[in-house]
């Protein structure tokens, strides 16, 4: 059996990392350079940094600080934000990221997940899908969760599984920031569908909700933020309660 992932994300805004509540009402978590080092002395198993702004700002992520973290650690370390170009990633890649991740991008133009696949394989390719649901059904939004597509994340997930991404990250909007729990039944229900990894996000606030989202959600695995950087769970605690729970993890 894989093990599970503990996945630390460091969503970054004017250098700065920072957490919301929904996508809003963002405050500020500390030096985004100083957290990987910590995250990564500490037992994760990856290191998630998106450039929350690039999109809507139009520029490209931050390089520099991408460079700087990658110094620093010694796990895998995916980067996301304004990615919309085969010549963004090799930049990305040369400067210490082991994976991309994109998500408006994606949306706009599908054929790009295939471009990338091909150019630097699927292990390197991971779509973010940010949904939030309207109706009851689960709508994909874009640009940090400011603007709703047609689209529906199930058709989606499975048309970027097909396009070759090796793996999805699948954040509810609805859960983000809430720590009420993960989106476990869209998470099963996403698993069944797809046979590429899928990382949960959004609604972390306590052990059980890690416990819940493995063996409810199926997740392979799981993405949090401010429980980490406000200390309010450690890593090590974290995954050791994940063992006694028969979850399989790195310890």
């Amino acid at each position: 059996m894989l093990a599970k992932r503990i996945i630390p994300c460091l969503d970054i805004k004017n250098g700065r990392t920072v957490k919301g509540v929904n996508f809003v009402d963002l405050r500020d978590a500390g030096d985004p350079v100083e957290l990987a080092e910590i995250y990564s002395a500490e037992g994760a198993d990856e290191l998630v940094f998106l450039d929350i702004s690039a999109t809507e700002e139009r520029r490209k992520t931050l390089v520099n600080m991408v460079r700087s973290v990658a110094e620093k650690i010694n796990i895998p370390f995916t980067v996301g934000g304004g990615i919309s170009s085969v010549e963004d990633v090799e930049i990305l890649l040369n400067n210490g990221a082991d994976k991309v991740s994109i998500n408006s991008s994606a949306v706009k133009n599908p054929q790009l997940i295939n471009e990338l696949a091909q150019k630097f394989g699927s292990q390197c390719v991971v779509v973010a899908i940010d949904a939030k649901q309207i109706k009851g059904q689960w709508i994909v939004h874009l640009v940090g969760g400011k603007v709703p597509t047609e689209l529906n994340l199930f058709d989606w997930a499975v048309e970027v599984a097909e396009r070759g991404a090796g793996e999805i990250l699948f954040t509810s909007m609805d859960n983000d920031g809430t720590k009420n729990g993960f989106a476990n039944e869209a998470l099963a229900k996403l698993s069944e569908l797809i046979n590429i990894p899928i990382i949960a996000s959004g609604g972390a606030g306590n052990v059980q909700h890690f416990v819940d989202t493995f063996k409810e959600g199926k997740a392979d695995a799981a993405l949090a933020a401010s429980v980490f950087h406000f200390k309010e769970i450690e890593i090590k605690t974290l995954k050791e309660e994940l063992r006694k729970n028969d979850i399989e993890v790195r310890l």
